[in-house]
């Protein structure tokens, strides 16, 4: 299906890039497997809603892969961010504004004894087995099949330009699988250093799923007998689902847990947030960076964390992707097809009956394109506090378009 937007700009930017940088983009933002005419490059963002490099508006439903958790811009993080950069950012050591972000998250995060502070998920995830390896004296990390923890040898999900040494002490178990994740705690034997577990399944383009309460119970209760740290991956869901923890609701504290994305609304921040047992782990260890103690993140995070607490910013998200999952299941019912949304509403995933190959979903999220829709079709989308009922129900009526394309082009799951 061909793309009727202007992408002049994005195919010119794009061109450019290819010259002085490989493959033009890399990483998870590439959009080259989607198809052509689809936006690489963006111009602008506000609330809900980003501009490609071509002017092109879409109500957005990726919110920049999850750090938009208030909406772009909001004024009260970037005041503060700014205020901060006027006294100073990056310098010599911290400022206050650390100490304080680092109170806040004890006093906000249920299982939060201190807090350290990276830039990236991949740094905080790292810092976690780090420290649970410094503390237990042992090696072996147990890791959900399929779970992304970052773009870092140990852990990232190509094996292009990694050793098999890089994963020497890596076991894998199914994840929600009581049974495997036994097995895999026996095959580390006395070596076990951690359990290390995503916030749910949230594996690219499959359908996601959240923790059972037996399974996060056998693993906190596995790691109790056995002195191995249980790790709660928080950096995607951390902050949008509960502002205390992911797990909150079920009563399980990790030992250690990995916060970023949503931390400080788009701010560039990370956060790993322990137990007192495995503070003298942390002091062991040697981790840092040239810009992993800037305030001027830190302080967007004190005031994000204190909107997500004080207001009812989580609720409403929640209430929106209430109301865009069941508008998009009522749109593509009315025109023949059939989707499966599984996860939290606040982070959906979105795929269709059958569509091993994709070819719907990208033809799919590629006419929304063209209606002011934007999506993904192998990845979970995000909704934001800024989401107002009029931008799911104009969000909806492009769905319904682009359901109304797909069925005039004879496309259907084969």
């Amino acid at each position: 299906m061909s793309l009727d937007l202007p992408n002049s700009r994005d195919t010119e930017l794009l061109s450019r890039a290819r010259r002085v940088v490989p493959n033009g983009i890399w990483g998870h933002m590439a959009t080259r497997s989607i198809g052509p005419g689809y936006p690489q490059f963006f111009s602008r963002a506000e609330g809900c809603r980003v501009w490609d490099a071509d002017g092109n508006e879409y109500v957005d439903f990726m919110c920049a892969w999850g750090p938009n958790v208030l909406g772009y811009g909001h004024p009260e993080v970037n005041a503060a961010a700014q205020a901060q950069i006027a006294k100073g950012d990056i310098g010599n050591g911290p400022t206050e504004v650390m100490v304080e972000l680092a109170e806040l998250l004890v006093d906000t995060i249920d299982h939060a004894d201190w807090t350290l502070f990276q830039k990236n998920g991949s740094d905080a995830t790292t810092v976690c087995v780090t420290i649970a390896r410094a503390t237990t004296g042992r090696r072996k990390i147990l890791v959900a099949k399929g779970s992304y923890h970052g773009a870092v040898p140990w852990c990232s999900p190509s094996m292009v330009g990694v050793t098999a040494e890089d994963r020497a002490h890596i076991v894998q178990y199914t994840y929600n699988d009581i049974a495997s994740l036994e097995a895999a705690a026996a095959a580390a034997g006395d070596d076990l250093a951690a359990v290390l577990i995503t916030a749910f399944k949230h594996d690219v383009q499959i359908d996601q799923a959240l923790p059972e309460a037996d399974f996060l119970a056998r693993a906190r209760a596995l790691c109790d007998t056995t002195g191995a740290a249980l790790i709660c991956d928080d950096v995607r869901a951390g902050f949008r689902l509960n502002v205390r923890g992911s797990w909150t609701a079920y009563g399980i504290k990790p030992d250690l847990a990995a916060y970023s994305k949503s931390i400080a609304n788009g701010w560039p921040l990370a956060a790993v947030a322990g137990a007192e047992a495995f503070r003298g782990g942390a002091e062991k260890i040697f981790t840092t960076g040239s810009f992993w103690y800037g305030s001027a993140a830190m302080a967007a995070a004190v005031t994000t964390i204190k909107l997500l607490r004080d207001t009812n910013a989580l609720a409403h998200t929640e209430a929106m992707g209430t109301l865009f999952r069941d508008g998009l299941y009522s749109a593509a019912r009315a025109h023949g097809y059939k989707l499966r949304q599984t996860g939290p509403v606040q982070m959906p995933m979105v795929l269709f009956d059958g569509d091993q190959d994709l070819r719907l979903g990208n033809a799919f999220c590629t006419a929304a394109l063209r209606h002011g829709l934007y999506m993904h079709p192998r990845h979970n989308l995000f909704l934001c506090a800024a989401h107002q009922p009029s931008d799911i129900e104009q969000a909806l009526d492009a769905a319904s378009a682009a359901f109304r394309d797909l069925a005039a082009a004879g496309l259907c799951v084969e």
